[in-house]
């Protein structure tokens, strides 16, 4: 037997930060437990499960004693943010609303959205719900992933695929996806896709390379003064 796990939980704590950083005493552990999940409930609702969609794939919370930091990583961050400001504003007095508590909002683009697995598994969710093949989508979206720079992809989706009377799993992989290893950058989401003749349930996986292996950022040199000028030490032509 395969006994799963969540490459998520897997790594958290050992290669991933906490998704909620705060401390509490035992009788209000479970109540802000619960303002967690609903402050995720209201962002998902807000931006992922309505149009215009902001593609929002984490959602972070940090508690302090006076107020609660919500920072948010979103694939379209102008939608999140809207014009001047004006979004952020509505969804910080409707979560200040909600709990009752001081609430600062922050909004993090995802650089590439192509290597978020829960970017790409609402993707999928929204063209299965559009009724979009569901082989060419899942196809497509594996290699744009590869395309992207992950070093291996992998899509399942399972329910009544293109309407059949008989509900099935269909797997879609491309490059190699080391759930063991914990070294491993493995990303996965799972989405569900409402479609008029049934709930799809989709699960992506992508691996990014080990953590560490990423391409470091070059650093620009001012264009005057002294040192090394150019990839032979050299000021001169070469």
């Amino acid at each position: 037997m395969g006994q799963k796990v969540s490459p998520i939980g897997f790594r958290t704590g050992i290669r991933l930060p906490w998704s909620s950083t705060w401390y509490a005493s035992k009788k209000d552990y479970g109540s802000l437990l619960v303002e967690d999940t609903k402050i995720r409930e209201l962002v998902d609702k807000k931006y992922n499960r309505s149009m215009p969609k902001g593609a929002v794939a984490k959602t972070e919370i940090v508690r302090t004693r006076n107020e609660i930091k919500v920072t948010l990583h979103s694939g379209r961050p102008g939608v999140v943010i809207g014009p001047r400001g004006n979004e952020v504003d509505k969804l910080r007095e409707e979560l200040e609303d909600t709990t009752g508590r001081k609430i600062s909002v922050n909004v993090i683009e995802v650089k590439n959205p192509d290597l978020d697995a829960a970017i790409v598994a609402q993707g999928i969710a929204e063209q299965l719900g559009k009724r979009a093949s569901f082989r060419r989508t899942m196809k497509q979206r594996c290699e744009a992933a590869m395309n992207a720079g992950a070093k291996g992809v992998k899509i399942m989706c399972a329910g009544r695929l293109a309407g059949s009377e008989m509900a099935r799993r269909e797997t879609q992989k491309l490059g190699s996806i080391p759930l063991h290893t914990l070294d491993a950058d493995v990303d996965y989401a799972a989405d569900t896709a409402r479609t008029t003749y049934g709930a799809i349930g989709i699960k992506v996986w992508i691996y990014r390379g080990k953590y560490g292996d990423q391409e470091p950022v070059p650093v620009r040199r001012p264009a005057g003064g002294g040192g090394r000028r150019g990839p032979f030490g050299g000021g001169g032509k070469k």
